[in-house]
């Protein structure tokens, strides 16, 4: 290990910048996730259910537009990418606080939908501005900021909105996104490479016609019709054929290995929602709701040290292996006795949660061209975030039905058979087995 690759890192303005930029910008939206829910139940009197469903229709949006948002970045540059969602976070979490559950809903899909893509911008400026050993480290410095910011933020929102003000707490959610989004459009770091750029111009206009391909199903009608004229039915297969061309063109990037690294974010967000639906239920049932935080600090604590210490490594450790360990090691929790036996038993797949984050974002950088990389950590973080709406649903099931204890298992086991699964194909592969034409 060379603990001397951090000094190194931040040593670089650029660098050091962007990972400030991205800490702050972080802050605003990991807390609007609390602020959401406990302004649901407390100030408009619905229950948990219903804020979970406000969470999930949330996730949805985030979901869904974060491929969009990270292809729009590639396309016409970031400053421009980022308008709608400067625009977009002050006037819908100004209104989200003021009206009606029903109206709640959508407004909070479109919210998520506009999010400030800033865990795709960050990812996608530190491929571009650091490379070889440089790489894994800064992206381990990312993942380590963003547990930073996830014992800030959750920890803000709850103080603010069960103090009576959680109107103004969402509000002051989006303003402060907006104005981080300006920030990060002043700042404008580099999304591509000095040479890729060069060529930025001469394809702009075939990029943006393919990302309105790739943007979303509702767009490939008005793509098509802009493309080529409605015209004789030869026509129509051939403009029907070229569409198709250009669907398959465009997600070329999308290879076996890059698809396994998504899978490998679907599984890490569906461990780590589950495990933390587990350890809010495990206290709750033993009436130790006040003593959540400090079973969070110890897990978070454990996935900074993590992070620091797969940053100072030589080599890269495989992102479905550490996924392995963090699911395996995530089971023990189910034994824990009382809060202080949760908390360390925590400790062991915490130490494993950034590396897991900052081996898989690493990997996309490798795999990914710089052209389409904002798209694929677009893609990735919708990985992420859909393993996340399943986890917390899925340990919610197990916990209900058997109780606290098994949502520790049930989402542990799944990340297990989901990493031997991919490791059995992951050899198959290898082997030749997979992929051979039919004689």
């Amino acid at each position: 290990m060379n603990f001397t690759l951090y000094r190194e890192l931040l040593a670089v303005r650029p660098i050091r910048r962007l990972l400030l930029v991205g800490m702050i910008a972080r802050i605003p939206h990991s807390a609007a996730g609390v602020l959401l829910t406990l302004h649901i139940v407390l100030t408009l009197g619905q229950g948990y259910a219903a804020a979970g469903a406000a969470a999930a229709v949330m996730t949805i949006g985030i979901a869904v537009g974060a491929p969009w948002r990270g292809r729009r970045v590639d396309t016409v540059g970031l400053r421009r990418a980022l308008i709608p969602s400067v625009i977009s976070e002050t006037v819908i979490w100004s209104i989200v606080p003021h009206v009606s559950y029903e109206l709640l809903l959508p407004l909070v899909f479109v919210g998520g939908l506009l999010t400030l893509p800033i865990f795709s911008v960050v990812r996608q400026s530190l491929g571009v501005l650091a490379t070889g050993e440089q790489r894994r480290t800064a992206f381990a410095l990312d993942a380590i900021t963003t547990e930073l910011v996830f014992m800030i933020g959750p920890a803000a929102g709850a103080l603010v909105a069960t103090a009576g003000y959680s109107v103004l707490g969402l509000t002051i959610v989006g303003i402060a996104t907006s104005v981080s989004g300006l920030f990060l459009m002043w700042f404008n770091p580099p999304t591509r490479s000095a040479a890729t750029d060069a060529g930025f111009e001469a394809d702009q206009l075939e990029c943006a016609e393919a990302a309105l391909v790739a943007a979303a199903p509702a767009h490939v009608h008005e793509a098509a019709a802009e493309l080529a004229p409605l015209a004789a039915a030869g026509q129509r297969r051939r403009r029907g054929s070229g569409l198709r061309h250009r669907v398959v063109h465009n997600f070329a990037w999308l290879t076996a290995a890059v698809g396994a690294v998504f899978a490998v974010a679907a599984g890490a967000g569906m461990v780590l929602s589950g495990t933390d639906v587990g350890i809010v239920a495990a206290l709750q049932t033993g009436g130790h709701q006040a003593e959540i935080g400090m079973v969070f600090l110890f897990w978070c604590a454990a996935s900074v040290v993590g992070g620091l210490i797969y940053g100072a490594m030589h080599r890269p450790i495989s992102p479905i292996l550490l996924l392995l360990g963090m699911s395996a090691l995530t089971v023990p929790m189910a034994f824990a006795a009382d809060t202080w036996t949760l908390s360390l038993l925590s400790l062991l797949p915490g130490l494993l949660c950034a590396p897991v984050l900052s081996a898989a974002s690493e990997k996309v950088a490798e795999l990914v061209d710089e052209s389409r990389r904002g798209e694929a950590m677009g893609w990735y973080g919708s990985a992420l975030t859909g393993g996340v709406a399943l986890g917390a649903p899925l340990a919610g099931l197990f916990i209900d039905e058997v109780g606290p204890g098994a949502g520790f298992v049930s989402v542990g086991a799944a990340g297990v058979v989901l990493c031997v699964v991919g490791l059995v194909l992951q050899h198959r592969r290898r082997r030749g087995w997979v992929g051979e034409a039919p004689s």
